[in-house]
């Protein structure tokens, strides 16, 4: 009887803890979009409006993963030319992601507290690494975020539903082309 009360709890041991999920288990990201979600299901909104606060969401991620992978190349960079990289994708980003808090607490939207599962695994990686492999593992995150960011900055500056979320998207664009063009430039100084 002792041997199936064990082999019992063994077996319920994985099951219970993946059913607690405290608050600190769940992802930020999923986190802010499932209370913009709960927000604007009280509402009478239409889907684009869902579209609207899951880009504010997704493009806030993104840009706290570009300043998290910068803060950490200041520290870890072999290259001075990477160093000299993010502390430039660190200025651009702050006020890129100062503006996106400003606009969701405008538009009563929940922004993510950290980064999400994938993007702290990546960041992970990126921090095990040292010297050429750093360089060139945050020279590809770094153009990898920077185009996401811009393909849906892009989209987003003509298809918002909300008029300042389209203005935000149009004056992110300009400033993540600029970072595009440095991000080639370094890209192309590391890996000649």
């Amino acid at each position: 009887m002792l041997i199936s009360y064990r082999a019992c709890a063994l077996l319920l041991l994985p099951w219970l803890a993946a059913c607690s999920g405290g608050e600190s288990n769940k992802d930020p990201i999923f986190q802010a979009k499932f209370q913009n979600e709960k927000r604007i299901g009280e509402e009478d909104v239409t889907q684009r409006q869902i579209k609207d606060a899951e880009f504010v969401v997704e493009t806030a991620s993104r840009q706290m993963q570009l300043l998290e992978i910068s803060q950490i190349a200041q520290r870890k960079a072999a290259s001075a030319d990477v160093r000299y990289a993010a502390q430039n994708v660190i200025n651009q980003t702050n006020g890129l992601l100062s503006n996106l808090k400003t606009l969701a607490q405008q538009k009563n939207l929940t922004l993510p507290t950290g980064l999400g599962e994938s993007q702290a695994e990546q960041v992970g990686e990126l921090t095990a690494l040292n010297g050429t492999p750093f360089d060139r593992k945050y020279d590809e995150l770094l153009a990898r975020l920077i185009d996401q960011d811009s393909d849906q900055n892009e989209d987003m500056a003509q298809e918002a539903y909300d008029a300042d979320i389209r203005q935000a998207a149009a004056r992110q664009l300009a400033v993540l082309q600029d970072l595009n063009r440095a991000s080639e430039a370094l890209h192309e100084k590391i890996n000649p």
